[in-house]
Protein backbone atom coordinates (compact mmCIF):
# COMPACT_ATOMS: atom_id res chain seq x y z
CA UNK A 1 0.00 0.00 0.00
CA UNK A 2 0.88 3.67 -0.67
CA UNK A 3 1.21 5.71 2.48
CA UNK A 4 1.82 9.55 2.38
CA UNK A 5 2.41 11.95 4.76
CA UNK A 6 2.64 16.27 4.59
CA UNK A 7 4.50 18.01 7.30
CA UNK A 8 5.33 22.01 7.08
CA UNK A 9 8.57 23.41 8.54
CA UNK A 10 9.10 26.82 8.75
CA UNK A 11 11.89 29.09 7.20
CA UNK A 12 13.89 31.96 8.22
CA UNK A 13 15.10 32.60 4.96
CA UNK A 14 14.88 31.25 1.52
CA UNK A 15 17.61 28.80 2.03
CA UNK A 16 16.73 28.01 5.85
CA UNK A 17 16.68 23.99 5.80
CA UNK A 18 17.18 24.00 10.04
CA UNK A 19 13.51 23.64 10.34
CA UNK A 20 13.54 20.52 8.24
CA UNK A 21 16.75 18.99 9.46
CA UNK A 22 15.00 19.23 12.70
CA UNK A 23 12.28 17.16 11.65
CA UNK A 24 14.13 14.71 10.54
CA UNK A 25 16.67 14.45 13.26
CA UNK A 26 13.44 14.12 15.34
CA UNK A 27 12.29 10.91 12.86
CA UNK A 28 8.99 12.84 11.58
CA UNK A 29 10.46 13.17 8.24
CA UNK A 30 12.33 10.70 6.27
CA UNK A 31 14.55 12.03 3.87
CA UNK A 32 14.73 8.78 1.27
CA UNK A 33 10.61 9.02 1.01
CA UNK A 34 10.30 12.99 -0.13
CA UNK A 35 8.91 13.29 -3.19
CA UNK A 36 8.01 16.87 -3.52
CA UNK A 37 8.40 19.78 -1.69
CA UNK A 38 6.17 22.57 -1.96
CA UNK A 39 7.78 25.92 -0.84
CA UNK A 40 6.52 30.08 -0.19
CA UNK A 41 9.31 31.90 -0.46
CA UNK A 42 9.52 36.13 0.55
CA UNK A 43 10.10 37.21 -2.67
CA UNK A 44 8.02 39.61 -4.74
CA UNK A 45 6.52 36.71 -7.00
CA UNK A 46 7.58 38.75 -9.87
CA UNK A 47 9.25 37.67 -12.89
CA UNK A 48 12.77 38.95 -11.07
CA UNK A 49 11.79 36.65 -7.70
CA UNK A 50 14.88 34.84 -7.24
CA UNK A 51 14.33 33.88 -3.45
CA UNK A 52 12.71 30.64 -5.56
CA UNK A 53 15.56 29.28 -7.23
CA UNK A 54 17.74 29.83 -4.15
CA UNK A 55 15.51 27.76 -2.22
CA UNK A 56 15.45 25.34 -4.76
CA UNK A 57 19.32 25.55 -4.81
CA UNK A 58 19.37 25.30 -1.30
CA UNK A 59 17.01 22.04 -1.04
CA UNK A 60 19.03 20.08 -3.37
CA UNK A 61 22.13 20.71 -1.75
CA UNK A 62 20.40 19.70 1.63
CA UNK A 63 18.62 16.38 0.32
CA UNK A 64 21.82 15.10 -1.78
CA UNK A 65 23.56 13.62 0.70
CA UNK A 66 20.34 11.28 1.97
CA UNK A 67 19.21 9.98 -1.12
CA UNK A 68 21.45 11.27 -4.30
CA UNK A 69 19.86 8.50 -6.59
CA UNK A 70 16.68 9.77 -6.19
CA UNK A 71 17.21 13.70 -6.59
CA UNK A 72 15.57 13.13 -10.24
CA UNK A 73 12.36 12.19 -8.82
CA UNK A 74 11.78 15.08 -6.03
CA UNK A 75 9.60 17.82 -7.54
CA UNK A 76 10.78 21.61 -6.03
CA UNK A 77 7.72 23.78 -6.21
CA UNK A 78 8.66 27.62 -4.55
CA UNK A 79 5.70 29.94 -5.07
CA UNK A 80 7.39 33.57 -3.94
CA UNK A 81 5.35 36.21 -2.19
CA UNK A 82 4.59 36.15 1.57
CA UNK A 83 2.59 39.52 1.77
CA UNK A 84 0.62 40.41 4.93
CA UNK A 85 0.90 37.93 7.31
CA UNK A 86 2.12 34.82 4.97
CA UNK A 87 4.83 32.96 6.67
CA UNK A 88 7.76 31.52 4.28
CA UNK A 89 7.92 27.63 4.73
CA UNK A 90 8.22 24.73 3.04
CA UNK A 91 5.71 21.76 2.88
CA UNK A 92 7.21 18.60 3.02
CA UNK A 93 5.87 15.42 0.99
CA UNK A 94 6.64 11.92 1.52
CA UNK A 95 5.48 8.67 -0.03
CA UNK A 96 6.61 4.87 0.63
CA UNK A 97 5.02 1.27 -0.13
CA UNK A 98 4.47 2.14 -3.74
CA UNK A 99 1.34 0.25 -5.56
CA UNK A 100 -0.63 -0.17 -8.85
CA UNK A 101 -3.07 2.00 -9.63
CA UNK A 102 -6.60 0.92 -8.85
CA UNK A 103 -5.49 -1.91 -6.20
CA UNK A 104 -8.06 -2.76 -3.60
CA UNK A 105 -6.82 -0.88 -0.16
CA UNK A 106 -9.05 -1.47 3.09
CA UNK A 107 -11.91 0.68 1.94
CA UNK A 108 -10.56 3.69 3.44
CA UNK A 109 -9.36 6.32 0.87
CA UNK A 110 -6.55 8.39 2.35
CA UNK A 111 -3.74 10.78 0.93
CA UNK A 112 -1.99 9.71 -2.36
CA UNK A 113 0.23 11.63 -4.29
CA UNK A 114 1.47 11.85 -7.64
CA UNK A 115 4.61 13.77 -9.92
CA UNK A 116 5.24 13.82 -12.99
CA UNK A 117 7.24 16.94 -15.08
CA UNK A 118 6.10 18.00 -19.17
CA UNK A 119 9.19 18.25 -21.57
CA UNK A 120 10.78 21.52 -22.00
CA UNK A 121 8.74 23.97 -23.86
CA UNK A 122 10.43 26.44 -26.39
CA UNK A 123 8.80 30.42 -25.71
CA UNK A 124 6.15 30.72 -28.47
CA UNK A 125 4.57 27.20 -27.18
CA UNK A 126 3.63 29.18 -24.03
CA UNK A 127 -0.08 30.10 -23.01
CA UNK A 128 -0.74 28.27 -26.22
CA UNK A 129 -2.66 24.72 -26.93
CA UNK A 130 0.31 23.40 -26.96
CA UNK A 131 1.14 23.80 -23.63
CA UNK A 132 -2.58 22.62 -21.96
CA UNK A 133 -2.08 19.27 -24.19
CA UNK A 134 1.27 18.68 -22.66
CA UNK A 135 0.25 19.89 -19.29
CA UNK A 136 -2.65 17.22 -19.79
CA UNK A 137 -0.61 14.32 -20.47
CA UNK A 138 1.15 15.05 -17.96
CA UNK A 139 -1.36 15.52 -15.45
CA UNK A 140 -3.05 12.43 -16.18
CA UNK A 141 0.28 10.67 -15.60
CA UNK A 142 0.69 11.97 -12.56
CA UNK A 143 -2.99 10.63 -11.13
CA UNK A 144 -1.77 7.25 -12.33
CA UNK A 145 1.13 7.60 -10.47
CA UNK A 146 -0.81 8.66 -7.45
CA UNK A 147 -2.89 4.98 -7.52
CA UNK A 148 -6.10 7.75 -7.71
CA UNK A 149 -9.32 5.82 -10.08
CA UNK A 150 -11.46 8.57 -10.85
CA UNK A 151 -11.18 12.54 -11.25
CA UNK A 152 -13.38 13.20 -8.08
CA UNK A 153 -10.56 11.71 -5.71
CA UNK A 154 -8.12 14.59 -7.26
CA UNK A 155 -8.59 17.64 -4.62
CA UNK A 156 -5.39 19.61 -5.54
CA UNK A 157 -3.46 19.94 -8.65
CA UNK A 158 0.06 21.68 -7.68
CA UNK A 159 2.01 23.13 -11.12
CA UNK A 160 5.03 24.99 -11.42
CA UNK A 161 4.84 26.38 -15.09
CA UNK A 162 7.69 28.66 -16.87
CA UNK A 163 7.47 32.14 -18.19
CA UNK A 164 9.29 34.36 -20.76
CA UNK A 165 12.16 36.11 -20.06
CA UNK A 166 13.78 39.19 -22.20
CA UNK A 167 16.60 36.79 -23.55
CA UNK A 168 14.21 34.18 -24.24
CA UNK A 169 12.13 36.60 -26.19
CA UNK A 170 15.21 38.32 -27.49
CA UNK A 171 16.07 33.85 -29.04
CA UNK A 172 12.56 33.87 -29.89
CA UNK A 173 12.62 37.15 -32.45
CA UNK A 174 15.94 35.29 -33.86
CA UNK A 175 13.92 32.45 -34.80
CA UNK A 176 10.45 34.66 -36.67
CA UNK A 177 8.83 32.74 -33.75
CA UNK A 178 5.29 34.43 -32.79
CA UNK A 179 5.26 34.73 -29.24
CA UNK A 180 1.70 35.14 -27.02
CA UNK A 181 3.06 38.31 -25.60
CA UNK A 182 5.86 40.40 -25.40
CA UNK A 183 5.31 41.19 -22.15
CA UNK A 184 7.54 39.12 -19.00
CA UNK A 185 5.01 39.69 -16.75
CA UNK A 186 2.43 38.62 -18.83
CA UNK A 187 3.51 36.08 -19.50
CA UNK A 188 3.21 34.63 -16.16
CA UNK A 189 -0.55 34.68 -16.57
CA UNK A 190 -0.87 33.53 -19.94
CA UNK A 191 1.70 30.10 -18.59
CA UNK A 192 -0.58 29.73 -15.49
CA UNK A 193 -3.58 30.20 -17.44
CA UNK A 194 -2.63 27.42 -19.93
CA UNK A 195 -1.10 25.20 -17.20
CA UNK A 196 -4.62 25.30 -15.26
CA UNK A 197 -6.62 24.59 -18.48
CA UNK A 198 -4.41 21.45 -19.14
CA UNK A 199 -5.61 20.17 -15.72
CA UNK A 200 -9.40 21.01 -16.28
CA UNK A 201 -8.74 18.78 -19.68
CA UNK A 202 -7.11 15.63 -17.91
CA UNK A 203 -10.00 15.76 -14.99
CA UNK A 204 -12.74 16.03 -18.19
CA UNK A 205 -13.76 19.65 -16.23
CA UNK A 206 -12.90 20.82 -19.76
CA UNK A 207 -13.56 19.86 -23.04
CA UNK A 208 -10.59 19.61 -25.19
CA UNK A 209 -12.17 20.33 -28.07
CA UNK A 210 -13.81 23.82 -26.44
CA UNK A 211 -10.79 25.35 -26.43
CA UNK A 212 -8.98 27.77 -28.29
CA UNK A 213 -5.48 29.37 -28.43
CA UNK A 214 -7.62 33.07 -28.19
CA UNK A 215 -9.73 31.91 -25.37
CA UNK A 216 -6.67 31.33 -22.80
CA UNK A 217 -6.94 34.20 -20.30
CA UNK A 218 -9.75 35.76 -21.90
CA UNK A 219 -12.85 32.97 -21.56
CA UNK A 220 -13.43 32.75 -17.78
CA UNK A 221 -15.83 30.58 -18.00
CA UNK A 222 -13.43 27.90 -18.49
CA UNK A 223 -11.59 26.70 -15.51
CA UNK A 224 -10.29 23.30 -13.12
CA UNK A 225 -11.88 23.75 -9.53
CA UNK A 226 -8.78 22.14 -8.45
CA UNK A 227 -5.75 23.47 -10.74
CA UNK A 228 -3.04 25.74 -8.80
CA UNK A 229 -0.52 26.84 -11.07
CA UNK A 230 2.31 29.16 -10.15
CA UNK A 231 5.01 30.05 -12.71
CA UNK A 232 8.67 31.10 -12.47
CA UNK A 233 11.73 31.95 -14.15
CA UNK A 234 14.05 28.63 -12.79
CA UNK A 235 12.71 26.28 -15.13
CA UNK A 236 11.72 25.07 -18.47
CA UNK A 237 9.21 22.64 -18.01
CA UNK A 238 5.76 22.40 -16.05
CA UNK A 239 6.61 20.34 -12.40
CA UNK A 240 3.21 18.74 -11.52
CA UNK A 241 2.08 17.34 -7.99
CA UNK A 242 -1.10 15.68 -7.68
CA UNK A 243 -3.31 15.62 -4.59
CA UNK A 244 -5.86 13.07 -4.11
CA UNK A 245 -7.37 10.21 -1.86
CA UNK A 246 -7.16 6.76 -3.13
CA UNK A 247 -8.09 3.14 -1.38
CA UNK A 248 -4.79 2.11 -2.58
CA UNK A 249 -3.33 4.51 -0.23
CA UNK A 250 -2.82 3.84 4.25
CA UNK A 251 -2.44 6.30 6.45
CA UNK A 252 -4.09 8.87 8.50
CA UNK A 253 -3.75 11.69 6.34
CA UNK A 254 -6.57 12.71 3.60
CA UNK A 255 -7.22 15.73 1.75
CA UNK A 256 -10.50 17.55 0.68
CA UNK A 257 -11.42 20.69 -1.53
CA UNK A 258 -13.59 23.50 -2.11
CA UNK A 259 -13.79 26.34 -3.97
CA UNK A 260 -13.76 30.27 -3.04
CA UNK A 261 -16.40 32.48 -5.00
CA UNK A 262 -14.43 35.46 -4.34
CA UNK A 263 -11.03 36.81 -2.35
CA UNK A 264 -13.12 37.02 0.65
CA UNK A 265 -14.86 33.66 0.61
CA UNK A 266 -13.60 32.33 3.52
CA UNK A 267 -16.27 30.12 3.96
CA UNK A 268 -15.27 27.82 1.64
CA UNK A 269 -12.76 26.65 4.25
CA UNK A 270 -14.78 26.64 6.90
CA UNK A 271 -16.93 24.11 5.34
CA UNK A 272 -14.16 22.05 4.69
CA UNK A 273 -13.17 22.14 8.31
CA UNK A 274 -17.01 21.52 9.60
CA UNK A 275 -16.94 18.60 7.00
CA UNK A 276 -14.06 16.78 9.33
CA UNK A 277 -14.50 17.90 12.55
CA UNK A 278 -12.25 16.48 15.05
CA UNK A 279 -9.76 15.97 12.28
CA UNK A 280 -6.34 17.62 12.88
CA UNK A 281 -5.89 20.49 9.71
CA UNK A 282 -2.45 20.48 8.44
CA UNK A 283 -1.67 22.53 5.94
CA UNK A 284 -4.18 24.96 3.38
CA UNK A 285 -3.54 25.27 0.23
CA UNK A 286 -4.99 28.36 -1.87
CA UNK A 287 -5.13 30.39 -4.75
CA UNK A 288 -5.85 34.14 -4.69
CA UNK A 289 -6.63 36.58 -7.58
CA UNK A 290 -7.72 39.85 -7.85
CA UNK A 291 -11.35 39.59 -9.58
CA UNK A 292 -10.81 40.77 -13.16
CA UNK A 293 -13.80 42.54 -13.34
CA UNK A 294 -12.64 45.14 -10.76
CA UNK A 295 -15.35 44.57 -8.16
CA UNK A 296 -15.49 41.97 -4.80
CA UNK A 297 -19.21 41.67 -3.95
CA UNK A 298 -20.27 44.57 -6.01
CA UNK A 299 -17.40 47.15 -3.82
CA UNK A 300 -14.96 48.37 -6.39
CA UNK A 301 -11.19 47.61 -5.52
CA UNK A 302 -8.23 49.39 -6.77
CA UNK A 303 -5.77 46.00 -6.82
CA UNK A 304 -5.55 46.30 -11.08
CA UNK A 305 -4.73 49.88 -11.16
CA UNK A 306 -1.77 50.01 -8.42
CA UNK A 307 0.99 50.58 -10.61
CA UNK A 308 3.41 50.41 -7.44
CA UNK A 309 2.32 46.94 -6.11
CA UNK A 310 0.85 43.64 -8.92
CA UNK A 311 -2.25 43.19 -8.17
CA UNK A 312 -0.76 39.41 -7.42
CA UNK A 313 0.65 40.45 -4.26
CA UNK A 314 -2.42 42.40 -3.15
CA UNK A 315 -4.42 38.99 -3.44
CA UNK A 316 -2.02 36.90 -1.78
CA UNK A 317 -2.18 39.51 1.40
CA UNK A 318 -6.09 39.57 0.85
CA UNK A 319 -6.48 35.44 0.84
CA UNK A 320 -3.64 34.84 3.29
CA UNK A 321 -5.05 37.00 5.59
CA UNK A 322 -9.03 35.61 5.49
CA UNK A 323 -7.74 31.66 5.18
CA UNK A 324 -5.53 32.86 7.97
CA UNK A 325 -8.02 33.84 10.39
CA UNK A 326 -10.53 30.65 9.51
CA UNK A 327 -7.45 27.90 9.87
CA UNK A 328 -5.66 30.13 13.06
CA UNK A 329 -2.52 29.50 11.35
CA UNK A 330 -0.63 32.08 9.05
CA UNK A 331 1.96 29.23 7.64
CA UNK A 332 -0.10 28.33 4.76
CA UNK A 333 0.42 28.12 0.83
CA UNK A 334 -1.32 30.85 -0.69
CA UNK A 335 -0.40 31.30 -4.79
CA UNK A 336 -1.13 34.29 -6.67
CA UNK A 337 -2.47 35.15 -9.90
CA UNK A 338 -5.85 32.39 -10.60
CA UNK A 339 -6.43 32.36 -14.10
CA UNK A 340 -8.58 29.84 -15.06
CA UNK A 341 -8.01 28.15 -11.85
CA UNK A 342 -11.44 28.19 -10.31
CA UNK A 343 -14.27 30.87 -11.11
CA UNK A 344 -13.27 34.48 -12.24
CA UNK A 345 -11.79 36.45 -8.89
CA UNK A 346 -12.20 33.15 -6.71
CA UNK A 347 -10.30 30.23 -6.61
CA UNK A 348 -9.58 26.97 -5.36
CA UNK A 349 -8.74 25.86 -1.37
CA UNK A 350 -8.00 22.37 -0.20
CA UNK A 351 -6.81 21.51 3.20
CA UNK A 352 -4.78 18.63 4.54
CA UNK A 353 -6.21 16.57 7.35
CA UNK A 354 -4.71 14.12 9.49
CA UNK A 355 -7.20 11.62 11.25
CA UNK A 356 -7.15 11.55 14.69
CA UNK A 357 -6.89 7.95 16.06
Amino acid sequence: MMKCSVIKVPAASPHDTSGLRASIEAGSIDPAQVVAVLGKTEGNGCVNDFTRGYAVMALKQFFAPYSADSQSAVSYIMSGGTEGILSPHFTIMSRSGLTEAGEAGLGLKSLAIGVSRTRDFLPEELGRLSQVDAVAEAVSRAVRDAGISTAEDVHFVQIKCPLLTAEQIHGAHSRNAVLVTEDTYKSMGYSRGASALGVAVALGEVCREGIRDEEICVNWELYSAVASTSAGSELSCCEIIVFGNSSAAEGPYHIDHDVMKDSIDGAALQRMIDRHAGDELIQVLAKAEADPTGYVRERRHTMLDDSDINHTRHARAVVGGVLAYVCGDPMIYVSGGGEHQGPAGGGPVAAVFRRNQ
